[in-house]
């Protein structure tokens, strides 16, 4: 879920450059505070997540891959979040994007939308669990890590715990929400063959609706991907996970679930390029 990012230069500087709000000559966080909204159905939601991201992460715990070595081009240095003009990928497996450029750049493509897709509601039905995971594995990992991630996420009682279905779907009248979304990318090392790319990202993930006991929350995690080249293309090998850098959140008011169920079937995602 899953799941070192970008470290973001502008004009070489090392920094982002963020504009702030006009008009606010005051308080720049927005105005007046909002008192906090705990709620004991929402801790009970982080505390469901907080399961099934152990589960997942003992699950994605595989072999020791070959290692690789560093690249000359010096991985974990902060790199501009401009878009280079290479074009991402050239094709789909499925609902994955594939096809991706024989470089640390591909890589980098390559890791930020297998986030995505192994974030997804997907995984969290069989059928297109083990679809996705073919799609992104290279073939000799893939049939281990079909058999891990069924354990992990077809645990029924577990799914009962999110609010799920036993076949990982929300019930009637509620719109079930996973989305990974990716804020940056970083190659901690590079060869001809293989990369490991961290990607830090944002998790949504809950039921959203009027009865939903899970409502949907956000966590941050960074997760890194052991990506071989295989077949012509960036397939994944392994993946490990930890949390966080976690932001400060500002002081908002949380969105009805309407609003929230509204959202997730009107913005669709992206195909994410480095």
């Amino acid at each position: 879920m899953s799941p070192g990012d970008e470290h973001d230069g502008y004009g070489g500087s090392g920094q982002t450059r963020t504009r702030l709000p006009e008009g606010n000559t005051g308080d720049v966080h927005g105005g007046t505070r909002r008192p906090a909204r705990g709620s004991r159905s929402l801790l009970m939601g982080v505390g469901v997540v907080v399961l099934l991201v152990a589960a997942i992460a003992l699950a994605n715990r595989g072999g020791d891959p070959s290692d690789a070595s560093p690249s000359t081009t010096s991985p974990g240095k902060a790199a501009a979040t401009a878009p280079t003009g290479t074009r991402p990928v050239t094709g789909t497996n499925g609902t994955v994007p594939t096809g991706y450029a024989h470089d640390e750049q591909g890589a980098q493509s390559a890791a930020a939308n297998y986030a995505v897709a192994l974030g997804s509601t997907d995984m969290y039905q069989r059928g297109p669990r083990e679809a996705l995971v073919r799609s992104v594995y290279a073939p000799e990992a893939a049939d281990a890590r079909v058999t891990d991630l069924d354990k992990a996420y077809g645990d029924k009682a577990l799914l009962g715990r999110m609010g799920l279905q036993e076949d990982g779907t929300a019930p009637q009248g509620l719109t079930f929400v996973a989305r990974t979304v990716p804020v940056g990318t970083k190659v901690e090392a590079y060869t001809q063959d293989r990369a490991t790319v961290s990607v830090w990202h944002s998790y949504l993930f809950g039921l959203a609706g009027d009865e939903s006991k899970n409502p949907v929350s956000e966590a941050w995690y960074t997760k890194t991907y052991e990506l071989l080249w295989t077949g012509g293309d960036w397939k994944v090998v392994d993946s490990r996970q930890k949390d966080g850098p976690v932001p400060v959140g500002r002081d908002q008011r949380a969105s009805s679930a309407q609003d929230m169920a509204d959202a997730v079937e009107q913005f669709g995602g992206f195909t994410y390029a480095r």
